[in-house]
């Protein structure tokens, strides 16, 4: 499909410098920019690129003033935000995409399921009893939906994801690729001979709506009652969360953090790739985890951690200053040593 530059300039409420009827069938990165295809300039870093690029049309801020002459092929489309208004086209161009309603085969769905108004359900799905599924969902090839499963209007499931029994999925998530939702939390307790005795999960898990979860990462169930992930929440890829853990409203996480069981995270926390969060602790509003740390205790709200075991970023910055000058600090101190000794030899 084809938009104009007028086309997008009204969708965006942007003025145009160029021609106006140029048209674009595609989407890249400035630098990558052929042809037919529409990028956006928002971060002045990229600016040398948009002397060069090949792209039919570039949006830019309203503020952008070139330094030097511009492709006489290329139209600008002027606004406010270049990258939010880029996003809002991105965002129409995936919704260009998504399958049209329909019930592949083979695919089974339970006698007793109750499924809304335009379902997408891919081959070899599986949806078992009592589950009921809202309307304009989606559901790829081979994703299970277990028994008692809940799913809100709206909501994404890519292939191959898991989502066992008894769990709430709410409106408009998205859960990607290999994700597993209510496997059982870790839970074991050693007998009398050293065994380990498997502590049965009875609980289950509540994405409320807005949530996205990233490839391959698991929200295992809770021993009893829910774990929980609030509204906006954004888990990456590869995230492993723990039973009984509850995840705050517009909270993000990067890959491969970890948390462990019972952990309280709060509202419109950041937590970087690969931190791990040790059990029952609590981090409070807004605070920032930087990547790789390891977390043995609560975060205070408002607070940046960073280290392992993480502290305060400010003290940790400068506690890596002097652990980067030790050697020196060692050199200096066995030269004193050894004046000190020739000093007192004689005494």
């Amino acid at each position: 499909m084809k938009f104009s530059a007028e086309q997008i300039a009204g969708l965006l409420h942007g003025t145009i410098e160029g021609d106006s009827s140029v048209e674009v069938n595609a989407l890249a990165k400035i630098e990558e920019g052929i042809e037919g295809s529409l990028s956006f300039l928002g971060n002045s870093k990229y600016e040398e690129f948009i002397y060069s690029t090949r792209s039919s049309i570039c949006i830019v801020n309203n503020t952008f003033s070139p330094s030097s002459d511009l492709p006489k092929s290329l139209t600008l489309v002027k606004v406010e935000d270049a990258y939010a208004c880029f996003a809002k086209l991105l965002e129409l161009y995936d919704s260009m995409t998504k399958e049209e309603p329909r019930i592949e085969q083979p695919s089974f769905v339970s006698d007793s399921a109750k499924v809304g108004e335009n379902l997408f359900l891919g081959a070899y799905a599986y949806i078992g009893k009592n589950v009921i599924i809202g309307n304009d969902v989606a559901i790829y090839p081979n994703v299970t939906i277990s028994n008692n499963v809940t799913i809100g209007d709206g909501t994404i499931i890519y292939p191959g994801a898991t989502v066992y029994r008894d769990c709430i999925i709410g409106a408009n998530c998205i859960i990607h690729a290999g994700a597993v939702i209510g496997a059982d939390g870790f839970g074991f307790a050693p007998d009398a001979n050293g065994e380990f005795k498997k502590i049965p999960q009875i609980g289950n898990v509540i994405l409320e709506d807005n949530v996205d979860i990233g490839a391959n990462s698991t929200i295992d169930r809770a021993t009893m009652g829910s774990t929980l992930i609030r509204k906006g929440a954004k888990i990456d890829n590869l995230v492993q969360i723990g039973h009984n853990v509850e995840v705050g409203t517009n909270s993000a996480m990067a890959a491969q953090v970890g948390i462990a069981g019972s952990c309280k995270v709060g509202n419109n926390v950041m937590i970087g790739g690969q931190v791990g969060l040790a059990g029952h602790l609590k981090v409070g509003d807004r605070a920032m985890i930087a990547a790789q740390s390891g977390v043995p205790g609560d975060v205070k709200a408002d607070t940046k951690v960073m280290g392992s075991p993480s502290f305060e970023i400010d003290d940790y910055k400068k506690s890596y200053i002097g652990f980067r000058r030790l050697p020196r600090i060692l050199s200096r101190l066995q030269d004193l040593e050894t004046k000190v000794k020739e000093l007192t030899k004689d005494k």
